[in-house]
C-alpha cells in the first residue's frame, strides 16, 4: 500500500551519522516539520548533488522550522564520511535493513543494465509537526529538488 499526503507518517527511528539513535516523533513532538528525503547511496553524483543542495539552502530551511533528514542504507560509518565530505549540516540517518525504506514504500525493485536488484527510489516526504505526511516527491530528480520542496514549505 503506498503512503499517501494526509496520512500517518510510519515511525523512523535510525541511528544518526553520529551513532545516536534519532526519531522522527522526538523532532515532530518538538513542533518541527521534518523533509525526509531518501537517497540509493552515499557520495554517488546524484546523491551528492541533492545533498549539496540541501546544503546550500539549510538556513531557508531552518527558518521555517523544518529539520532535513537524508536516509539511505548506507551503514553509519559511509553516512558519517559522507556528511564530512561536503560538510552537511544536517542529519543522515542509516539505514542498512532498509526498515524505513521499507515502510515508506521506496524499497523497490530496480534495474540496471538488465539485471534486477533491491534499491532506494529516490524520494521525498514532508512530514509537518502533526506528524502527517503534507507532500511526496516521487522519482526525484536531485537538481533543483531542494529548491522544489523549500517553496512547498513556504506557500
Amino acid at each position: 500500500m503506498a503512503l499517501k499526503e494526509g496520512a500517518k507518517a510510519p515511525k523512523i527511528e535510525l541511528q544518526t551519522d553520529k551513532g545516536e539513535t534519532l526519531s522522527l516523533a522526538s523532532l515532530t513532538k518538538a513542533g518541527k516539520n521534518v523533509v525526509v528525503y531518501f537517497y540509493p547511496k552515499s557520495d554517488t553524483p546524484g546523491c551528492t548533488t541533492e545533498a549539496c543542495e540541501f546544503r546550500d539552502q539549510h538556513a531557508q530551511f531552518a527558518r521555517t522550522d523544518t529539520v532535513v533528514l537524508g536516509i539511505s542504507p548506507d551503514p553509519v560509518k559511509a553516512q558519517a564520511k559522507f556528511q564530512a565530505k561536503f560538510d552537511l549540516p544536517f542529519t543522515l540517518l542509516a539505514d542498512p535493513e532498509h526498515a524505513a525504506a521499507e515502510a515508506y514504500g521506496v524499497w523497490i525493485e530496480k534495474s540496471m543494465y538488465g539485471k534486477k536488484y533491491m534499491g532506494v527510489e529516490r524520494t521525498t516526504f514532508l512530514v509537518g509537526t502533526d506528524g502527517k505526511i503534507k507532500k511526496i516527491w516521487q522519482k526525484v530528480k536531485p537538481a533543483g529538488h531542494a529548491t522544489e520542496v523549500l517553496a512547498a514549505l513556504q506557500a
